[in-house]
């Protein structure tokens, strides 16, 4: 299974939506709060390309975007392949 991480913010809808893609799945991801953990919004950034807001998604290492960018490789039925490597 791939190793999923989110970075999120608890009053994030966009954040629960991918959450909720990935939970229906059956994912296991590692969700860090940028609220929570503050340090790790700068990671957040440098990871994500400068992009500053939640969620960013990451498969495997790789930066796949947002909420909207999930459920487009989900809807083009490539995100069961990301997942499953």
């Amino acid at each position: 299974m791939a190793q999923v991480e989110v970075y999120s913010s608890i009053f994030c809808g966009y954040c629960a939506r991918a959450k909720a893609l990935l939970e229906r799945k059956g994912v296991e991801f590692e969700n860090i709060d940028v609220i929570e953990h503050p340090s790790r919004r700068a990671e957040m950034e440098a990871r994500a390309g400068g992009r500053t807001t939640v969620p960013q998604i990451f498969i495997n290492g790789e930066h796949i975007g947002g909420s909207d960018e999930l459920a487009a490789l989900d809807r083009a039925g490539e995100l069961d392949a990301k997942l499953a490597s």
